[in-house]
C-alpha cells in the first residue's frame, strides 16, 4: 500500500479561489470590502514572512489588508491602544496579532483585548468557550484547514477512533474538540501518555501536532489510518547542505507505506492555515455587516 497524499496546497488554492468570488459578492452587497488588520511587532524573520504572505493573500481575495508594523520596544499599553482602535474601526472585520510578540508584553492580555467577533485567529476565550458548548464563534485556522481535509477525504467521521498528539491550545485542543463535534471517539495523547505507539495504533484518524521531527514511526499506525501531520520541523544540514530538510511530526515516507492517505511537509496543512484565516475574515465581514456567510467557504 502507498498512501494517498493529501494535497492541501491545492485545497487550499480553491478555498481562497471561493473566498475571493464570495469577497467580491460581499463588496456589492455591503458597499464596502471585508478587511483584515495584521499587527506585527518587531523583526522576526519568519513573523515578517507571514505576515507578508498574509497581506498578499487577503488583497489577492478582493479583501482590504491594513498592515501595522510596530518597534520591538513598543510598550504593551501602547500595542493595547491599537488594539481597542482597530476593535472600533468598522472597516476591520479581523484582527490577527503576530505572536511570538516580544517578552516584555503579555500575549494573552493582548488577545483578551481584541474583540471576540473580531478574533479571527480563534484565540480569544470567549471563541474558545464556544466551540466547546458548540456556539457559532471562530476556531483557530489550523485546526479547521485539518477538519476540511480530512472532510474532504472522509466525508461523515462518525464512530471513527482519532487521537490527536499535542495539547496546545492553537492546535491540540481545539482539533480534538471539532473531532469530538464531528461524532468521532477522540483521544488526546502528549508527552506523558503512557505506550504513546499503542495509543496510536488504535486511530482511524491520526493527527500531529507535538514539534517533534519525525517523531511518530510507521510502526504505531494503524494500516489504513488516515494521517495529519502539523508540524513543521528543519533539520540539520546534511553534509553539503546549506539548509536542513523540512520534515512534520510523521516520519513521511515509511508511514506513506501504512497509511491510506497522508499530508506531506511542506505542502499539507501548512497552505490550508492562511486560506482558513481569509474564510473567516470574510464570514466575520458577513456577520459585522448584518449579512449571512455564504455556504461553502
Amino acid at each position: 500500500m502507498v498512501a494517498e497524499t493529501i494535497d492541501g496546497k491545492a485545497f487550499a488554492a480553491r478555498l481562497r479561489e471561493r473566498v475571493g468570488e464570495a469577497a467580491a459578492r460581499f463588496e456589492e452587497k455591503a458597499g464596502r470590502k471585508a478587511g483584515l488588520a495584521v499587527v506585527l511587532v518587531g523583526e522576526d524573520p519568519a513573523s515578517q514572512v507571514y505576515v507578508r504572505s498574509k497581506g498578499k493573500a487577503t488583497l489577492a481575495a478582493s479583501m482590504n489588508s491594513f498592515e501595522h508594523r510596530l518597534e520591538a520596544d513598543t510598550s504593551q499599553d501602547d500595542l493595547l491602544a491599537l488594539v481597542e482602535r482597530l476593535n472600533a474601526d468598522d472597516a476591520v472585520d479581523g484582527i490577527l496579532v503576530q505572536l511570538p510578540l516580544p517578552a516584555h508584553i503579555d500575549a494573552q492580555a493582548v488577545i483578551a483585548a481584541i474583540d471576540p467577533d473580531k478574533d479571527v485567529d480563534g484565540f480569544h476565550v470567549t471563541n474558545a468557550g464556544r466551540l466547546a458548548v458548540g456556539q457559532a464563534g471562530f476556531v483557530p485556522c489550523t485546526p479547521m484547514g485539518c477538519m476540511m481535509l480530512l472532510t474532504d477525504r472522509l466525508g461523515d467521521l462518525s464512530g471513527l477512533d482519532a487521537v490527536v498528539i499535542g495539547r496546545s491550545n492553537i492546535v491540540g485542543k481545539p482539533m480534538a474538540q471539532l473531532l469530538l463535534d464531528a461524532n468521532a471517539t477522540v483521544t488526546i495523547a502528549h508527552s506523558r501518555t503512557r505506550d504513546l505507539a499503542a495509543v496510536v495504533r488504535r486511530a482511524d484518524i491520526v493527527v500531529a501536532a507535538v514539534g517533534r521531527a519525525e517523531m511518530v514511526k510507521a510502526e504505531w499506525l494503524k494500516p489504513g489510518a488516515t494521517v495529519i501531520d502539523v508540524g513543521i520541523n528543519r533539520l540539520p544540514p546534511a553534509d553539503g547542505e546549506e539548509k536542513g530538510r523540512l520534515v512534520g511530526d510523521v516520519d513521511y515516507g515509511p508511514a506513506s507505506q501504512v497509511a491510506s492517505a497522508i499530508t506531506p511537509v511542506p505542502g499539507g496543512v501548512g497552505p490550508m492555515t492562511i486560506a482558513v484565516l481569509l474564510r473567516n475574515t470574510l464570514v466575520a465581514a458577513h456577520r459585522n455587516a448584518g449579512l449571512t456567510a455564504p455556504e461553502g467557504i
